[in-house]
C-alpha cells in the first residue's frame, strides 16, 4: 500500500523527465554528429581500457528481483569485460552491500538518494562522473539500471554515458542544420555536462518507480502464497483434529462393547 502510493508520484516525475530527456538526447546527437571528438573532452573517444560503471540499486529490500537483476547484470558486464580495469561507482545500499562482499573496486557510493530524490543528487554523480572521464582518471563509463516498463515488468539497461555517443553524419543529407552563437565550444562546454546529469536523473526516476512497482509485485505474490498457505495448513489442521476425535470416539464405543 506504502508503494502504490509512493508509485504514483515516481510515475508522474518519470514520465515528466522522458520527453527532455529524449528530445536532449536527439538534439545532442545532431549536434555532436556533426562536431569532431575535439569539439569538446566529453565527446574524446580513448582507447585506453579503464572503465567506470555506475550500478543503481535501491536502499531497501522486500522488491522482488528487482536488486539481483541489476548485481547479475553488473556482475556479467564484469566478467565479460574482464580484461579492462572496471572501478564501480555503486548508488544504493544493496549494490553497495553485495559487492562489498565480493572485493569489488568501488570508486564512490551514494547512500539514501531515493530517500527524497532530487535532481541535486544526479547533478552531484553527473559531475563526479565528468570529472573522472575528463581527468583521464577513466576511459569510458556505463550506466546500469533498471528502466519502468509496467508495474510487474522492468528492463535491465546498460548503455554507455560516457563519451557521449556521436551518431554518423552523412554530409550529403540535407536535414537539419544549426548555426551557433555563441561558438560551438562554448555551447557544447554548458549543454553536455547538462546532458550528462540528465541521463543520470532520468536513469533513477526509472529505477525508484521500478523499485516501488517491483516492491507492489512481491508484496502482492508474498500475501497471495501466505493466504494458499494459511488455507492449506488449516485444512490439514482440521483433518488432523478430525482424525483424533475420530480415534477417540472409536475407543469410547470399544471400551463400552467390551
Amino acid at each position: 500500500m506504502v508503494s502504490a502510493a509512493k508509485l504514483r508520484r515516481a510515475q508522474e516525475a518519470m514520465f515528466g523527465a522522458r520527453p527532455y530527456s529524449r528530445k536532449m538526447l536527439e538534439v545532442l546527437n545532431s549536434m555532436a554528429s556533426r562536431a569532431t571528438p575535439e569539439a569538446h573532452p566529453l565527446l574524446e573517444e580513448r582507447a585506453g581500457t579503464r572503465s567506470l560503471l555506475l550500478v543503481i540499486t535501491s536502499d531497501k529490500g522486500l522488491c522482488g528481483g528487482f536488486n539481483a537483476n541489476i548485481t547479475r547484470a553488473a556482475g556479467r558486464f564484469m566478467a565479460e569485460n574482464s580484461d579492462r580495469e572496471l572501478k564501480l561507482y555503486l548508488v544504493g545500499r544493496k549494490g553497495r552491500d553485495y559487492f562489498k562482499r565480493r572485493s569489488a573496486t568501488v570508486k564512490a557510493e551514494a547512500i539514501g538518494v531515493f530517500q527524497a530524490l532530487r535532481y541535486s543528487a544526479a547533478q552531484k554523480i553527473g559531475q563526479e562522473l565528468i570529472t573522472a572521464f575528463t581527468s583521464g582518471e577513466v576511459d569510458r563509463v556505463y550506466l546500469v539500471y533498471n528502466e519502468f516498463k509496467s508495474v510487474i515488468q522492468q528492463r535491465i539497461v546498460v548503455d554507455p554515458l560516457l563519451p557521449i555517443q556521436r551518431t554518423a553524419f552523412d554530409p550529403r543529407d540535407p536535414g537539419l542544420d544549426y548555426l551557433y552563437e555563441p561558438a560551438p565550444s562554448g555551447i557544447f562546454a554548458s549543454v553536455l555536462p547538462k546532458y550528462v546529469e540528465v541521463r543520470v536523473w532520468q536513469a533513477l526516476l526509472e529505477s525508484a518507480a521500478a523499485e516501488h512497482g517491483a516492491r507492489m509485485a512481491a508484496m502482492d505474490a508474498a500475501t497471495n502464497n501466505a493466504s494458499d498457505t494459511i488455507d492449506r495448513l488449516t485444512l490439514y489442521m482440521n483433518k488432523v483434529r478430525q482424525a483424533a476425535i475420530t480415534k477417540e470416539i472409536i475407543e469410547v464405543v470399544s471400551g463400552a462393547g467390551s
